[in-house]
């Protein structure tokens, strides 16, 4: 019995070292403990807070699927821009003028000073996603507020009907590329990225730029150019095969057949 126990064992081992890709489970992003943080708001009443932000996303702020629900966050969030693109709900505590219900936000821009200095976690949200956690009708009047505090989780993003995008970023050559990752669900967060160029074995590491924005000193380099990222919080991994076409230009955006939760 002992010998047929180990030989199962060994078994499974080489199952395990042979499919462990496939069956590696990680941690989920989603936090179910609320913790405690503030919250402010910039930008106009109603508006996305600011014109892109730190993280590089620009216009994309003020149309759908982000739709002015972001936020800037505090350093300790943020994570020097690795924090980009990570999704949270932010729940007021005030029951005489907010609602139960959180807001979802997506961190799009950083706050570096005041309110968001010396270790504090805390959200500088739009007016929209500010607005948003109140009761009916008071959406004002809460924004009159200034600093409120709040409870915050980490959720996992969802962009149904969209699957994960790489801009090229202006400037972009055959031996300096820069992508921006845009619409990556689940995580939100990258916490790095690789390239390959077309018939080639090799994944080319990418430098992280600033914000969501990647970039890798290589050339010429020889389209189409395959993209692997993985998420900062889990590890997950996803492989865009070929989504740079060999003609690609700067400030162009080029949608993968992929995402996490597809």
């Amino acid at each position: 019995m002992q010998l047929l126990g180990l030989h199962v064992v060994v078994l499974l081992k080489c199952f395990l070292v042979v499919f462990g890709q496939q069956y590696h489970t990680h941690h989920d992003v989603a936090d179910l403990h609320w913790k405690p943080a503030t919250a402010t708001w910039y930008g106009s009443p109603d508006g996305d807070g600011s014109n892109g932000g730190a993280c590089g996303y620009g216009s994309l702020v003020d149309v759908k699927p982000l739709r002015a629900r972001v936020g800037a966050v505090s350093p300790i969030l943020f994570k020097n821009g690795e924090g980009c693109g990570a999704c949270y709900k932010v729940r007021c505590l005030d029951k005489s003028i907010c609602s139960e219900r959180a807001v979802t936000i997506i961190v799009t821009d950083e706050c570096p000073g005041g309110y968001c200095s010396n270790g504090n976690t805390h959200f500088d949200l739009s007016g929209a996603a500010f607005g948003h956690m109140a009761i009916s009708g008071e959406n004002g009047q809460l924004r009159n507020r200034g600093e409120i505090p709040v409870i915050y989780r980490r959720t996992p993003c969802k962009y149904p009907g969209k699957n994960i995008a790489f801009h090229v970023n202006e400037g972009s050559t055959d031996y300096w590329l820069s992508l921006l990752v845009e619409f990556e669900d689940g995580d939100g967060d990258v916490g790095s990225m690789h390239i390959r160029e077309a018939g080639g074995t090799e994944w080319l590491e990418m430098n992280h730029l600033w914000g969501a924005n990647w970039c890798v000193i290589r050339g010429p380099l020889k389209g189409p150019l395959s993209v692997k990222l993985t998420t900062l919080s889990t590890g997950r991994t996803l492989s865009a095969r070929d989504v740079i076409p060999i003609n690609w230009v700067p400030k162009a955006t080029y949608t993968s057949r992929l995402n996490f939760f597809h």
